[in-house]
């Protein structure tokens, strides 16, 4: 038996189209899953498109996740298109917003909360609504090394990856005995559009190498792995964990 093996599986994506949430829906993708990738631009089309093209089984759902009847509407659909059963979730979409504290607009922190964290547990409830009545699956939430320290100019993201380790936790704690196995990724410092202004920063940026064990940012090929061992059986008896994937920066 694979211990790997996703196929016949169905996973939906979040923020699928690019980055990070790319590199893990292709990564179920290659494990045999059938794969709907969800994302608030029509960029999320092509990139299902592309993966089609490479000869997996892939839609593209166009989702404003910053509202809860567009999410209800999408979620809906994915499952619709699966025959009525979703067995993995990976709620990786997410936004930001940067400015000191004390000048952080309260607009931002709404946007930012809206989609970091209550998004994610919307979908989390949705899906883990389907998954007890099918007999059980896997949610993967994104977290982030800012769910363990703070960061700067960030405080928005911050408390919503935050949030988003100890709901991950929470929902593990009722879910876990249902056949629900809930864990985050906690991705380090990854070279996506997101961290642009880090790494174009020379004083940031080699602050940062500086405590990667590994020397270098990571990329949505260091996330295929881990997103298919907590999707697959491999990771049956796991649950509530957050798993750093970060080079080692945490244990500098």
């Amino acid at each position: 038996m694979n211990l790997f093996d996703l196929t016949g599986k169905t996973a939906l994506v979040t923020g699928g189209n690019k980055g990070l949430g790319k590199g893990m829906a292709e990564g179920l993708c290659e494990a045999g899953a059938r794969v709907a990738i969800m994302a608030s631009s029509e960029s999320v089309y092509e990139a299902a498109k592309e993966f089609c093209e490479k000869g997996y089984d892939v839609i593209g759902v166009r989702c404003n996740l910053g509202s809860e009847e567009d999410i209800e509407k999408a979620f809906a659909e994915v499952v619709e298109h699966f025959g009525g059963k979703l067995d993995i979730l990976v709620n990786n979409a997410g936004i930001q917003r940067r400015n000191p504290c004390e000048d952080f607009l309260m607009s931002d922190w709404d946007d930012v909360l809206n989609v970091n964290l209550r998004a994610v547990f919307k979908l989390c409830q949705l899906a883990g609504r389907n998954m007890l009545a099918n007999g059980g699956g896997k949610i993967i939430n994104l977290a982030s090394m800012l769910s363990y320290f703070g960061g700067y100019t960030v405080p928005a993201y911050a408390a919503a990856k935050g949030g988003v380790a100890q709901l991950t936790k929470a929902l593990a704690n009722e879910w876990a005995s249902k056949g629900i196995c809930v864990n985050a990724i906690a991705p380090g410092y990854m070279a996506t559009q997101m961290n642009t202004r880090l790494i174009e920063d020379p004083k940031r940026n080699t602050e940062i190498l500086a405590r990667i064990p590994m020397g270098r940012w990571g990329n949505e090929q260091d996330m295929k792995g881990i997103v298919v061992f907590l999707a697959s059986k491999a990771s049956d008896y796991l649950s509530g964990a957050v798993i750093p994937v970060d080079g080692g920066y945490l244990g500098r």
